[in-house]
């Protein structure tokens, strides 16, 4: 399969301009996939179509500046490529801040929200943090700017990774559950049918093609569909590598075990015989991948686009560039 191919079995046309037709995005997968990576390349391919785009962390030890080239996002919304701005969500300044929008002065929100016994009441409420984030994202699609048009076309929660990411995605549904009605019911459910809406929202699963994210995903994948009846639009699976070999060679190279042996490269360092070892155990990274790829296709009904493995440009601005065009 090509690098920037969707999978077989499915027309969903660009991705830039299919997930471009929603208001709100979650970017969710295993810790490490690329999610970051995928979530700034696809907020710059946005950008360059006109839209206007949030791109939202969750409270996290960010590495989105460097992606893109700026100094540090912090729990402001700042600009940080024509087009994108982006904001690291702290849950403390978020439930400050939904305080002063519920009892509309600023002094009175900030005694109650920042009181030390009542932060310590609040990080002891299972979920309140997780939907203040969740909560201050979602706002962000029901904001107008000075034009009465939206201040965001456009936002993507760059999610937690797997577990935590379920859980936040479920919260609104739990305080729908057990919430009396109020303002935090009224916005939870508005919240939860925008989730719920394919034609504004949707769910996009980073992975790579490796055996445990692959298992992973596949797991997620059926949450998502199976408890949280929330859409899932697109399956991305990052960094896949150009194959070198065929499956004959890759086979073949992968049953030498003199040459996969964890002494082989010292034992072989300056002979010609290196080159099989380096050959040989890109022979089974390729065989990894070749088998996860016809697993995720297999078990995950979902349009599916792959990323190329990026080398020195991985994680940079020029990186996020190279990603950005095949979206």
């Amino acid at each position: 399969m090509p690098p920037s191919s969707p999978s077989q079995g499915h027309a969903p046309g660009r991705l830039v301009d299919d997930l471009g037709r929603r208001r709100f995005l979650f970017v969710t997968g295993k810790g490490g996939v690329g999610k970051t990576t995928f979530a700034a390349a696809l907020a710059v391919a946005l950008a360059r179509e006109g839209k206007r785009v949030l791109v939202a962390l969750c409270n996290t030890k960010e590495r989105l500046s460097a992606i893109l080239g700026t100094k540090p996002i912090g729990d402001e919304i700042m600009p940080v490529a024509e087009g994108v701005w982006a904001v690291n969500i702290s849950p403390e300044k978020a439930l400050t801040e939904y305080g002063e929008m519920v009892l509309k002065v600023r002094s009175v929100a900030h005694a109650v929200f920042d009181n030390r016994y009542t932060k310590t009441f609040f990080r002891a409420v299972p979920g309140l943090y997780e939907w203040a984030m969740l909560g201050k994202a979602w706002f962000h699609t029901t904001e107008l700017g000075p034009d009465g048009r939206p201040r965001f076309d456009v936002v993507l929660l760059d999610a937690p990774a797997t577990g935590h990411g379920l859980d936040m995605m479920r919260v609104p549904k739990v305080i729908l559950d057990v919430v009396p009605p109020g303002v935090l019911r009224r916005d939870a459910e508005e919240a939860w049918a925008m989730f719920r809406d394919p034609a504004r929202s949707g769910i996009v699963v980073v992975t790579l093609p490796e055996e445990m994210p692959a298992q992973e995903t596949i797991e997620l994948v059926d949450a998502i569909k199976t408890d949280l009846t929330l859409p899932v639009l697109r399956l991305v699976v990052n960094a896949v590598l150009a194959p070198l070999f065929s499956p004959e060679e890759r086979d073949r190279l992968a049953q030498e075990a003199s040459l996969l042996s964890i002494d082989a490269p010292g034992r072989t360092d300056g002979t010609a015989e290196s080159a099989l070892v380096a050959g040989a155990r890109r022979a089974v990274r390729e065989k990894v991948q070749a088998e996860s790829l016809a697993r995720l296709t297999q078990e995950i009904d979902l349009p599916q686009i792959t990323l190329p493995h990026l080398f020195d440009e991985a994680s940079t601005v020029e990186g996020t560039k190279i990603l950005s065009k095949l979206l």
